[in-house]
């Protein structure tokens, strides 16, 4: 049930392939950052305010290698949670 937003282009995803990744683990793929995002994945030309808004929220910013570890994980990379 976590919110995981995606900025950007991904080398190992489209858009709508790395929301369908999200999902089908049971995430959420909003096209927005709020206080209840639980991550931003940013790829290539990330949008400026949706990095802000992750930064004014703190919420982790994910590169795609990151992203892929999410995936397999359920966690945050470098996290013991």
């Amino acid at each position: 049930g976590r919110a995981v937003v995606v900025s950007g282009g991904l080398e190992g995803f489209s858009r709508d392939g790395a929301a369908d990744a999200i999902k089908a683990r049971g995430g959420k793929s909003p096209g927005s950052v709020s206080g209840k995002t639980f991550a931003l994945v940013v790829g290539n030309d990330p949008g400026a305010s949706k990095l802000a808004k992750a930064e004014q929220h703190s919420v982790p910013i994910l590169d795609e290698a990151a992203f892929v570890e999410l995936l397999e994980t359920g966690e945050l990379p470098g996290s013991d949670a």
